[in-house]
């Protein structure tokens, strides 16, 4: 006997975080509703919101508990989910001179980075020197201010000391960050470890 698989389409009714399953209402048959469908891990639990239109793919057309959600579209979540990936670890700063009061604008997606285009925030560690007490550096999404909104690391504790942080930093629609010195010319070294999409 032939099997026939069909898609079809259905509204998502809900969805349980902890079995990755949903409950479906089938457009097609509107008084049916499938329950304990598995649902596609490439869907964000975020995504699965009721309501949402969703695509179930039946291997069986003639067993409908033979079933998967594999896409849910129209309703997108607010604020938009952010999924984390770590990387392995990559210098993108050696030992840059930012003078006090001034900001040096970096690009840490792309290249060898591990950091995609698009990625929205970056894991990073950073660490500076300086020989002034009380040194301290911001980091911010390229073209954002005031800098005091967003990322501190330091201050430095004696003249030539070190200041170390680690952090999210979000980057522009670019991919860059600005980092600014303030208080004292900064000897700055970053690294970036994962990211944020």
């Amino acid at each position: 006997m032939a099997v026939t698989q069909s898609i079809r389409r259905g509204i998502l009714q809900s969805f349980n975080n902890s079995t990755y399953t949903a409950t479906v209402l089938i457009i097609e048959a509107t008084s049916y509703v499938l329950s304990n469908v598995p649902i596609a891990t490439s869907v964000d639990g975020t995504s699965a919101l009721a309501g949402a239109d969703c695509a179930v793919l039946f291997f069986d057309e003639a067993n409908p508990s033979d079933a998967v959600i594999i896409a849910v579209y129209t309703l997108a979540p607010a604020p938009p989910p952010g999924r984390m990936t770590f990387v392995t670890g990559f210098e993108q700063i050696n030992a840059q001179v930012i003078t006090s009061s001034n900001t040096s604008t970096f690009t840490l997606a792309g290249g060898a980075s591990g950091i995609p285009t698009g990625a929205s925030g970056a894991l990073f560690k950073a660490y500076f020197t300086s020989p002034t007490v009380g040194a301290y550096i911001n980091l911010m999404p390229s073209g954002r201010s005031p800098a005091i909104d967003y990322c501190t690391v330091g201050e430095v504790a004696r003249a030539n000391g070190f200041a170390f942080g680690n952090g999210i930093v979000q980057l522009n629609a670019s991919g860059q960050i600005d980092i600014q010195a303030n208080g004292g010319n900064c000897t700055v070294t970053l690294y970036t470890y994962g990211y944020v999409i």
